[in-house]
């Protein structure tokens, strides 16, 4: 069997490609130098190991001697997994996408030894790509000045696309307006969602909405929110008996997914749906949240507390094949309930896939929820220890430090809203895994990627930002200052190594870390919100918690920098709007002053946590430690204690406190009031 050089790689993905006949070898300088050497132009392929047509395009083309022959006769070939390297993936989507108008992966970009761009694409058939490499060999020997020039357009078009004119005035919040007008144009009123087929769930859409209607009482914001995650959670992109949501649907209802499932998803989706149930207080949102919660700890967390990456789509050589059911599969595993269960979860005779064009789920159904109103929990569990015997997809086990640090705000959020316990140790959990092995506490910086005992690659401002949100977020549930103290060294360590200081915003590499240029500010709020949206949005609370002016400085500075974006396009970037809307905003901080399990103190948590109310921070004074921790942020946070021995609350907004309350519905009205 052919062996190439990924074999001596962590990734999952490029372990999948490392018996490839083809000679990839991993992005870095031996395979640049090489490239230079020889002076051949670079294949690169982008992807990652649950990716259906990256598996599609590795059995067609890269296990194919012939092409394999091609690529290692006329390039140098580079493969390289998008989740371990977001830098390279995404300064090259833009290139793809600013000349194809599409983009996805796999992804197939060729490069000069330089590394810049001349032509690319994403998923090739097997012929197509024989014809394409064909060609590209034969102009690098025919034409190579033509391709070298072209190269060198297409870089200075990237650095001057990169480059603004920040907005002068920050009070213009104008953007919000804009950005709900252009979701409410969107949104599809007969299945939820923004947009036709395919449909991505994208939380960060309904995190800026219920934001805006927090923020104005436009009722309409809040029911395109709750409608969106009402139709994704009756349809089949909904894991009906094991929780948790498949990447996408292909259809406009929701129905036939993409099936592979990714931490990321799970973690913001868990987040809109505790949001959902604050907003509306209706139980079954409280349901969903608590299936992908459990999903994850279930199927997703390593034995070490860390949660893993993903899970493929595909099964037994097939997508899909772990979660599809004939209905004489339902009927021998449920006997006399099946009929109930079949009735409720839209399970037919002869397969409820239609259109099925390429046959693939001929006489199998896709759980959606039909009906309404049954209890079949009972039923649900007897399917799931079935399926449980079933081959399980593929796992990827890497451990990323920036999906985590979602994970661990989805738990804290679940503990809060859904007062579990068992929510805060995996937060907690996952929060020291992450700290004992991809944290330098002496140089304050953090590494992106643990597998298999190596923690290794540098992190990004994704991996910063999600991970202090994550600290603030689990925090406010379990009030250990230690969160606090770790997240102010994170936030100066990205301050120092991400900051563009003169113009605003974060580049999404450290200086002198990445091969690439330009630096690029990523802004997109896609299936991942960006760095800047939440690094924006944890200065903001961090500013509210510590009074350090700075930290709002910084926000401020960065949002001037990405205004004339939200002006231009608001709804690309739905998480830096809700961090506008933030920014807008007086600080608020709560400040609780009693014993953190007593239950005068949980009463007022209770209080907070069952309502929507975003744009304040909840400190808790139970002790002189505490107390010495918050108060060198806070001097008027030293003179808060308990008031007669119960617990008070002081609420103090735009830095002038109230005077403390011990009952928590008058603490609320001050809230909405």
């Amino acid at each position: 069997m052919h062996t190439n050089a990924l074999i001596r790689e962590k990734s999952p993905y490029l372990l999948q490609h490392a018996h490839n006949p083809v000679d990839w070898q991993p992005w870095g300088e031996e395979a640049f130098r090489e490239a230079r050497e020889q002076d051949k132009p670079i294949f690169l392929s982008v992807g990652y190991s649950t990716c259906h047509w990256c598996h599609v395009m590795e059995r067609e083309s890269f296990e194919n001697r012939e092409i394999a022959e091609l690529l290692n006769c006329g390039f140098v070939s580079i493969k390289v997994d998008r989740e371990e390297r977001p830098d390279v993936d995404r300064i090259y989507m833009t290139f793809v996408q600013a000349t194809t108008g599409s983009g996805g992966w796999p992804m197939s970009v060729f490069l000069t030894p330089e590394l810049k761009p001349f032509f690319g694409g994403t998923y090739f058939p097997p012929g197509g790509l024989r014809q394409v490499l064909g060609r590209v060999a034969e102009a690098w020997r025919r034409d190579r000045a033509r391709i070298v020039e072209s190269s060198r357009e297409a870089m200075e078009q990237l650095t001057q696309a990169a480059e603004v004119a920040p907005a002068a005035d920050i009070r213009d919040v104008s953007a919000l307006e804009a950005g709900f007008q252009a979701f409410r144009r969107a949104f599809g009123a007969r299945h939820g969602g923004f947009g036709g087929a395919p449909k991505f769930p994208r939380p960060a859409v309904c995190h800026f909405l219920l934001r805006y209607w927090e923020r104005t009482g436009n009722a309409e914001a809040r029911e395109m929110a709750l409608a969106t995650l009402n139709a994704m959670a009756r349809g089949g992109i909904h894991d009906h008996l094991g929780g948790g949501f498949h990447r996408y649907a292909t259809d406009a209802r929701w129905h036939v997914p993409h099936f592979e499932k990714m931490l990321y998803d799970q973690a913001q989706l868990a987040v809109a749906y505790l949001e959902g149930y604050q907003v509306s207080g209706e139980e079954h949102y409280a349901g969903v949240a608590r299936g992908i919660l459990d999903y994850v700890l279930r199927d997703l967390r390593d034995a070490e507390g860390g949660f893993y990456s993903a899970e493929d789509a595909d099964s037994e050589g097939r997508e899909g094949a772990f979660y599809l059911w004939s209905r004489e599969e339902i009927e021998s595993a449920l006997g006399g309930a099946a009929d109930r269960f079949c009735r409720h979860y839209g399970v037919e005779r002869h397969g409820n896939v239609r259109p099925d064009p390429e046959g693939e789920f001929a006489g199998r159904n896709i759980l959606y929820r039909a009906e309404d109103g049954a209890d079949l929990g009972a039923s649900r569990q007897q399917l799931l220890e079935v399926r449980a015997r079933r081959r399980r997809p593929h796992r990827d086990d890497k451990i990323l430090t920036g999906w985590n640090g979602l994970m661990i705000s989805a738990f804290a959020k679940g503990a809060q809203v859904l007062e579990e316990g068992r929510y805060l140790e995996a937060a907690g959990r996952a929060a020291e895994f992450l700290l004992g092995r991809l944290y330098d506490a002496e140089q304050g910086t953090l590494l992106r990627r643990y597998r298999d005992g190596e923690a290794a690659i540098p992190g990004f401002l994704d991996d910063y930002a999600f991970l202090v949100q994550g600290l603030l977020d689990l925090y406010e549930a379990g009030f250990d200052t230690g969160c606090l103290e770790v997240a102010v060294k994170l936030t100066e360590a990205q301050l120092a190594r991400f900051e563009d200081h003169e113009r605003g915003g974060f580049y999404t590499t450290a200086a002198g870390e990445s091969n690439l240029a330009p630096r690029m500010k990523d802004d997109y709020d896609g299936a991942e919100p960006s760095g800047n949206s939440i690094a924006i949005l944890n200065l903001l609370r961090l500013a509210t918690i510590t009074w350090h002016s700075g930290y709002r400085e910084s926000a401020e500075r960065a949002l001037r920098w990405f205004l004339p974006l939200l002006a231009e396009a608001p709804a690309a970037a739905p998480q830096m709007l809700a961090s506008l809307a933030r920014s807008a905003c007086r600080p608020r901080q709560v400040v609780l002053a009693g014993a953190r399990d007593a239950e005068d103190t949980r009463a007022f948590l209770r209080a907070i946590h069952r309502r929507f109310l975003p744009n304040q921070v909840v400190l808790l004074v139970d002790g002189e430690a505490a107390r010495r921790f918050l108060s060198a942020y806070s001097p008027a946070i030293a003179a808060m204690r308990p008031l007669n021995g119960a617990a008070s609350a002081s609420l103090c907004d735009g830095y002038a406190c109230r005077l403390p309350t011990t009952d928590p519905q008058e603490l609320v009205r001050s809230l909405v009031g």
